[in-house]
């Protein structure tokens, strides 16, 4: 409930910079290069990367719509997942030089 009155107060504050937020959303989510299904599932990833609830809400249920299985879902949050862990582990060449006095 206090998502979609957000939405409505966003809207009424800026009204025209909402609706080309919204034409932008629609936009990047359509088929083109890469089909919607995909691009969903990309959002689901990134959601669970950005931690954003309402996204990984909505982009999970955009995924579903899109026709993805609970299977690429999964899959889609475990390379989210694998690519949060790797730039930790990447990272540790920062604290290797700090070590090595570099």
């Amino acid at each position: 409930m206090a998502e979609h009155s957000a939405g409505k107060r966003r809207q009424s504050l800026t009204p025209d910079t909402e609706a080309v937020w919204r034409e932008f959303s629609r936009k990047v989510f359509q088929s083109g290069a890469l089909d919607a299904k995909t691009k969903q599932l990309i959002a689901v990833a990134v959601a669970h990367v950005t931690q954003c609830p309402y996204c990984i809400r909505g982009h999970t249920k955009g995924a579903a719509r899109e026709g993805a299985s609970e299977q690429e879902i999964m899959e889609a949050i475990w390379v989210a997942a694998e690519m949060r862990a790797g730039g930790a582990v990447a990272h540790t060449t920062l604290a290797f030089q700090t070590l090595d006095g570099d």
